[in-house]
């Protein structure tokens, strides 16, 4: 494969600074530039995987630099601030309480709730024993147990 430009790698960096996966930039090499890269180039642009800790430090820097950006630049965006979530919930539950959408209602209440903290109000106190109330029994973890169980669990899904 040709080396690639410096643009192409202005744009990789940039992406990965910003939390898209190296998929997520493979895809958007191709259709942004019609180049085809594998992940594992991707890869070799992040300073924080191992696969690029031998970067060039101007890329290491735009990398930190492009972070730090949009970090700063998130706090900005009104609905990543708790507040702003939380005016919205309680719009639209007054909305759908008044259509009368009590499910509605009632789950923009409890994602409000979770938005605080998960604080529900009407939490219930559940005391937890084993059979006819006696001591919870320990699992038996042992290496080959744990193997039978995990085995199990996944016959399951």
């Amino acid at each position: 494969m040709a080396a690639l430009s410096s643009e192409i790698k202005t744009f990789i960096v940039q992406q990965l600074a910003c939390f898209d996966t190296p998929s997520q930039v493979v895809e958007a090499v191709k259709t942004e530039f019609k180049v085809e890269v594998s992940r594992q180039v991707v890869e070799g642009h992040d300073p924080n995987k191992r696969a690029g800790q031998k970067l060039a430090q101007r890329w290491v820097d735009l990398f930190n630099d492009t972070r730090e950006r949009f970090k700063a630049e998130t706090a900005d965006i009104p609905i990543a601030n708790r507040a702003v979530r939380l005016r919205a919930l309680n719009r639209m539950a007054n909305k759908a309480e008044g259509m009368k959408n009590m499910a509605l209602a009632a789950q923009l209440i409890e994602q409000a709730a979770k938005e605080t903290g998960g604080a529900y109000t009407n939490r219930q106190q559940h005391e937890h024993s084993g059979p006819n109330g006696g001591p919870i029994q320990n699992a038996d973890m042992t290496p080959g147990r744990f193997r039978d169980v995990a085995r199990e669990l996944m016959e399951d899904v």
